[in-house]
């Protein structure tokens, strides 16, 4: 795949500092101006002030030139092309997409945490290391992103067929699951009445790095919380939903479904509330329909 992350998110809000002050909390590294980095992919997020929240632009990494050029042959049979920044602009999203040649993750394969169960004590005389963890969560990478589009077939060709983004798993009139890395999906985009950000999704170590990152998170502000802890069937992975000050969700995830061979992984396509979840709390109406998208669209129809 040519493609092989998403590098940066840049997010439009109106409350920069209290926005800023947010994503501090959540774990994630300032850098100076508003930009924030994760532990393995450098500078992931960008704040920088709108009159509503949105987000400005969406990063793609690739290899090579060549990469790039193979792209802009793609969005060409599109009637789409980069611009001198070598950014297209989604119709649907008006998400601003960067495609840039970027360095890979890599990571140094860490010992599998030894864990008991009945029958298994692979884990004697010793404390769980999770429980005596004292340092803060730090997310190790921006992992996805889930966009409202008011043209999601618009949204889908634009992505699969021009920037060549895979699905992964599809739920029909709603969503397919796309990714541009070997992480199940990286970008989901759903039918909705005005282009908006729903959330994005940053990878912590494992499910006790979700339930301490968001735990460290509530102390003093309940406010936040969104939805979690849980466990998604559509990609495994277990979650944590959080709400930033402007009205955007952030999710902690852990044990995200892999895609390493395309022969062996066959897509599904499902109709049933295993989009939503395997387990977890209920699902709260707000994450189905914001709380703010009233205001969205007015101020859309605004501007």
């Amino acid at each position: 795949m040519a493609l092989h992350r998403l590098t940066t998110v840049t997010i439009g809000v109106s409350n920069l500092a209290e926005t800023a002050a947010y994503y501090a909390d959540f774990g994630l590294t300032p850098t100076g101006g508003n930009a924030f980095a994760t532990v393995d992919g450098g500078e992931q997020l960008r704040l920088v002030h709108a009159s509503t929240r949105r987000l400005v632009e969406l990063g793609v990494g690739v290899d090579d030139p060549d990469d790039i050029g193979r792209i802009t042959a793609s969005l060409a049979r599109l009637d789409l092309a980069l611009d001198a920044d070598g950014c297209v602009t989604d119709p649907g999203t008006r998400v601003r997409v960067r495609v840039s040649v970027a360095g890979r993750i890599s990571r140094e394969p860490a010992p599998a945490p030894a864990f008991n169960g009945p029958g298994r004590a692979e884990r004697v005389d010793a404390r769980a290391p999770a429980v005596l963890r004292e340092e803060p969560v730090r997310p190790r990478k921006l992992g996805h992103v889930v966009l409202g589009s008011t043209d999601q077939e618009a949204s889908r060709r634009l992505f699969t067929e021009g920037l060549g983004f895979k699905v992964s798993d599809e739920v029909p009139g709603i969503a397919a699951f796309l990714r541009c890395s070997a992480d199940h999906h990286n970008l989901l985009v759903q039918p909705a009445p005005v282009p908006y950000l729903h959330h994005t999704s940053w990878e912590v170590e494992d499910v006790d790095e979700i339930g301490r990152g968001a735990h460290r998170m509530l102390e003093g502000h309940p406010e936040r919380h969104v939805w979690g802890l849980g466990r998604h069937h559509i990609g495994s992975n277990f979650f944590w939903y959080l709400k930033d000050p402007a009205g955007t969700f952030s999710e902690y995830y852990s044990d995200l479904d892999c895609v390493v061979d395309d022969a062996i992984w066959k897509p599904e396509v499902f109709e049933d509330m295993r989009i939503l979840y395997s387990w977890g709390p209920p699902v709260p109406p707000s994450f189905i329909e914001p709380e703010d998208l009233a205001a969205l669209m007015a101020g859309a129809h605004g501007s």
